[in-house]
């Protein structure tokens, strides 16, 4: 059976320059990786570098988490409905806030916004068909080439993953446990489609095909 193949379209146009030059005086703010990013109602978090990760909690105390946020990318509670709404930086990176006054005022800031909120939407259905599918080790194997492509950095090792994920945080996106996780990236790591480098970092083997050996 065939499986769908993530694919999200990045925008002709560098919108992240577009917002850095057009407000190239405006103050921004530096987060390291791993740190909390506050969210108050009025405003719009724009990434200028670095990656963000968006999350829920379930009344069980269980984390969900809803995606990614890559450079040029909006997010922020104007954008959700989802109550708790928790952002927290993947990687160091640094971040532009807005209001919807300067969205209204603006016609090509506008623009950029919209259209950065397309591939978001792209990631959410690309992260719904993922969860949709049976096997675990599919799901894994589609994420994976979805950060490939959104955050691969090419090496002479293979396609090496800019951000670090745990195996609870992997686990958590495709919803299922750690323990499955940790078991599927070791026979991806036996089958020579992926290896981890001496950062830790996930570098998948460009020239292999998704594997189709695993049970799970």
């Amino acid at each position: 059976m065939l499986q769908p193949q993530v694919s999200i379209t990045s925008a002709p146009t560098d919108w992240r320059q577009v917002f850095e030059e057009v407000y190239q005086d405006r103050h921004t703010h530096a987060f390291k990786s791993g740190q909390p990013i506050p969210m108050a109602s009025h405003d719009l978090w724009i990434v200028c570098r670095g990656i963000v990760q968006l999350s829920t909690l379930f009344p069980s105390g269980d984390e969900a988490i809803l995606g990614f946020v890559y450079p040029a990318m909006p997010f922020g509670l104007p954008l959700t409905r989802l109550d708790p709404y928790e952002a927290i930086a993947l990687s160091d990176t640094v971040l532009m806030k807005l209001n919807h006054v300067e969205l209204e005022s603006s016609p090509l800031l506008a623009q950029g916004v919209l259209q950065q909120l397309s591939r978001r939407l792209q990631q959410t259905e690309a992260l719904l068909a993922m969860v949709s599918q049976r096997r675990v080790c599919d799901r894994l194997q589609q994420l994976l080439l979805m950060l490939k492509q959104e955050v691969g950095q090419v090496t002479p090792e293979g396609i090496r993953l800019e951000v670090r994920l745990t195996h609870q945080q992997l686990a958590n996106l495709l919803g299922t446990t750690r323990v499955t996780i940790t078991r599927l990236l070791g026979h991806l790591r036996q089958e020579g489609w992926l290896s981890i480098d001496k950062t830790r970092h996930l570098v998948i083997n460009n020239s292999l095909p998704p594997s189709d050996s695993s049970r799970v």
